[in-house]
């Protein structure tokens, strides 16, 4: 697991150092396969479910499973969530980064910021002898009080062998519910925010999931292992 979260942390790197103005969507799809590739790993996501790249990107309103195309140019003011798995040696890492493109709106900078927070809230709940819910409530209860909505219709997950894995991880909920937490169980942690309404549509790709306002949407997205120390995120460098 250890070895999955280094490899996909790097190919965020690789993702960050390539977003620009003026860069495909397809571009940043190659950059992370090649990279990937290159550690030993495969990418999980292609092929996955009949999906057709590499990563998922999503820009702007797109919340999540954007599928990367040569014909999809990044603009200045645009925002873009990028997702990456891999497997290696049959265990899988999972993570997702949401950057800006040039230079973005203020509301827009906000959004990212209260989304990426929203996730360390829902990390430091990952602890044994919390509930899973715990993480849950911390998540949408930092993001509502931003004034900002969390995406209902799509969750975390365990991760491990496969890339999803019960138990499902609502962004929502009332604490104190669900499985408790125990050392060694591995978490995929991903708040989805949207400016506007929490409501998505998923487009006739069967994929492509945008927010029902056209509103801007985020998403950052961590693997984590509870340890007897407390939360360990395997997708940081």
């Amino acid at each position: 697991m250890r070895d999955a979260g280094k490899i996909v942390a790097m190919a965020h790197q690789e993702i960050a150092d390539a977003v620009a103005v003026g860069v495909s969507t397809q571009m940043l799809d190659q950059i992370a396969e090649d990279f990937i590739v290159s550690q030993g790993a495969t990418p999980s996501f292609k092929g996955y479910g009949g999906f057709p790249a590499s990563i998922c990107t999503s820009v702007n309103e797109v919340v999540v499973h954007g599928i990367p195309s040569s014909l999809k140019i990044l603009e200045d003011g645009d925002i873009i969530s990028v997702d990456i798995g891999a497997v290696i040696n049959g265990y899988h890492g999972d993570a997702a980064m949401t950057h800006p493109v040039g230079d973005i709106s203020e509301q827009a900078q906000t959004l990212l910021k209260v989304t990426e927070e929203s996730l360390y809230k829902g990390i430091e709940q990952a602890v044994i002898g919390n509930r899973l819910s715990d993480i849950s409530y911390a998540i949408q209860s930092y993001v509502e009080s931003n004034q900002f909505s969390v995406v209902r219709r799509f969750c975390g997950h365990g991760i491990g062998r496969a890339m999803h894995e019960e138990p499902q991880i609502p962004n929502f909920g009332r604490p104190g519910h669900g499985p408790r937490l125990k050392a060694g169980i591995c978490l995929a942690i991903e708040p989805m925010v949207n400016m506007g309404t929490f409501e998505v549509t998923v487009l006739e790709d069967k994929w492509t999931t945008v927010t029902k306002d056209a509103a801007l949407s985020a998403h950052f997205e961590h693997s984590v292992v509870v340890t007897e120390e407390g939360p360990l995120i395997l997708t940081e460098i």
